[in-house]
């Protein structure tokens, strides 16, 4: 097991990784401003975009919103052309959720560009190595942040 690291080096990481995530959700409320969308449904279109089809009750799990928040959030996105509504045949109460991924991207991709285009420049000044390591943390940040999610969701 490695030594633990002094208090001073890992509030200085708590600190840059706390900018990064203030300036990451300030970012992207500016983003979805631009694309004539509120933060949360700009970051819920990304999570929408992930996936081919969805139910509004995946939807809804995925987010953590209550199904009638969710109902809204597909009327905003629908009205915009961002996804469609489309019945399914054996059960025409059920209803399936198609993202309009070619909208999605006219609209936000002259929005993404630069920002692509500086993060990978960033990137490619780390070593491979650096990268793994980079990469990691997220990784394991990310399972730490779904769990915590989770737990507060479900108390």
């Amino acid at each position: 097991m490695r030594e633990k690291q002094p208090n001073s080096i890992i509030e200085k990481f708590r600190t840059a990784s706390r900018q990064y995530s203030d300036a990451s959700i300030f970012m992207h409320e500016a983003i979805a401003r631009k694309a004539g969308l509120s933060g949360a449904d700009h970051k819920y279109l990304g999570l929408i975009l992930q996936h081919k089809e969805l139910t509004a009750g995946e939807i809804a799990k995925l987010t953590g919103l209550t199904t009638g928040a969710v109902t809204g959030l597909i009327d905003r996105l629908e009205k915009k052309k961002l996804l469609k509504r489309q019945f399914t045949k054996d059960d025409r109460r059920k209803v399936i959720i198609i993202p309009n991924v070619e909208n999605s991207m006219k609209l936000l991709q002259p929005i993404f560009n630069e920002l692509q285009q500086r993060t990978t420049a960033l990137i490619n000044s780390f070593s491979e190595k650096e990268i793994h390591i980079i990469e990691r943390y997220f990784v394991e940040a990310t399972t730490i942040m779904n769990e915590t999610t989770d737990n507060l969701n479900n108390k």
